[in-house]
């Protein structure tokens, strides 16, 4: 799950450049030699994650002979760029991996296979239905949840106990979190965490603990440019007092837990995804830890579980039967399921979710353990947001870096952000 971006990709010449690698991979679905099929999978992640699928996929070849996978991971946002340049060039991937905010966008451009065509390879039987119908589209499915995650606040564990400043809380809010943050700053000399002004999911979970919403069940903006610029001004407050990182350090930002600032060494806590923070384990080897995100003021909470991924198979794809095997087999496989772990969130067949805490080790346990801590605790997830979303997390971080840099005023950049907003939902 993203939590973070970069500026780059912008230029029209990197995109031309980036396109040419891509279709250099190959069409959708072709044949390779010795009569194999060939299916492109594609993924975002850490290197954690695309150490386990590869031994994933390498166990799904071991028992379906006849086919071959060619893989490739990155960072969220390039992998975002590099899927919307394939799909605008009719080249997706036979099995992609989807973000909440992608599938609206794919079902309607007609990118992603309806899964009613496949139901007999495609086995659903063992997944929540509730959060299997985040998947669907106009009633059809189009994407199948792959894991359950949810926000965290992950940290240094050794260097914010040895600051004295006391551990979180289960039931912090966000005053407490940026009073510990200002605490930190002042004893470690360096940002307490990151600047969470430019993610849009930690502004979500900030709105839902004012009781609010990114949007409305019609796809409308659920919050005004009020809302908008007290989120703004309570984290440009914190970044001038130097509490929260620097714009320099949030605008290279790129998805990656590699340049975050507590990847870096130069925060001690970060807001991330549980099971993608796995990857700061090789960055600090002292070790981290997941604490909830902050709640409103009154308790009230705004994080939620939600799918932490989908699986998603193209709509052009020249082997449907193939690529749905593998999508069940990465959903529905035991041996699959202990090799990927936690990796993707904790899994959503019920069968593998009720073994998986005893089979558990390392961080994996901690994100199990994490989100059982949380049962009973978090409202409903909101529906997948509208496809214009995907555009507006970019129009978000550029207008927030207009802040940070001390372009604009939160106000400015609120009314700038929520005049583009409208516009995009109703186009």
């Amino acid at each position: 799950m993203p939590g973070h971006r970069t500026k780059g990709f912008c230029a029209s010449a990197a995109a031309l450049a980036l396109c040419a690698v891509l279709t250099g991979c190959g069409g959708s679905g072709e044949s390779a030699g010795g009569g194999k099929v060939v299916l492109r999978y594609t993924w975002w992640g850490n290197p954690d994650r695309a150490a386990r699928t590869e031994q994933a996929v390498a166990l799904f070849e071991k028992q379906h002979p006849n086919v071959r996978v060619q893989t490739s991971f990155s960072g969220y946002d390039a992998y975002k760029q590099k899927l919307a340049i394939q799909a605008t060039g009719g080249d997706a991937p036979d099995v992609m991996q989807l973000d909440y905010r992608q599938i609206d966008q794919y079902a309607s451009g007609h990118v992603l296979l309806d899964l009613g065509r496949v139901e007999d390879t495609l086995r659903t039987e063992e997944i929540d239905a509730g959060l299997l119908a985040t998947g669907r589209v106009n009633g059809r499915q189009y994407a199948v949840p792959q894991g359950r995650g949810t926000e965290t606040v992950v940290y240094d564990t050794k260097a914010w106990k040895a600051s004295g400043v006391p551990l979180p809380t289960k039931s912090w809010t966000w005053t407490q979190w940026a009073d510990d943050m200002r605490e930190l700053a002042a004893k470690t000399g360096k940002p307490g965490g990151t600047d969470p002004g430019q993610s849009e999911d930690a502004f979500e979970v900030w709105l839902r603990g004012q009781g609010k919403a990114l949007y409305t069940k019609d796809s409308r903006l659920g919050f005004t440019a009020d809302d908008l610029t007290k989120w703004w001004t309570f984290t440009d407050r914190l970044r001038r007092a130097g509490a929260v990182s620097p714009a320099e350090q949030t605008t290279q930002l790129d998805g990656s837990v590699e340049n975050t600032p507590l990847g870096r060494g130069k925060a001690t806590a970060d807001f991330n995804w549980d099971a993608p923070s796995s990857g700061y384990l090789a960055l600090v080897p002292t070790g981290v830890a997941l604490a909830p995100m902050p709640s409103g003021e009154d308790g009230t909470p705004g994080q939620y579980f939600k799918p932490s991924m989908f699986l998603g198979v193209g709509a052009h794809t020249s082997h449907p039967e193939e690529a749905a095997a593998l999508v069940d087999f990465l959903l529905n496989d035991d041996g699959a399921a202990k090799i990927l772990g936690a990796t993707r969130g904790i899994p959503v067949n019920e069968t593998i979710r009720e073994r998986t805490p005893s089979r558990l080790k390392d961080f994996d346990k901690t994100v199990s353990d994490f989100q059982a801590s949380l049962e009973g605790t978090l409202k409903d997830p909101p529906q997948a947001p509208p496809s214009g979303d995907n555009a507006l997390q970019t129009t978000f971080q550029r207008d927030y870096d207009q802040v940070s840099y001390e372009r604009m005023s939160p106000r400015e950049a609120a009314e700038d952000y929520v005049t583009e907003a409208k516009a995009e939902l109703r186009s």
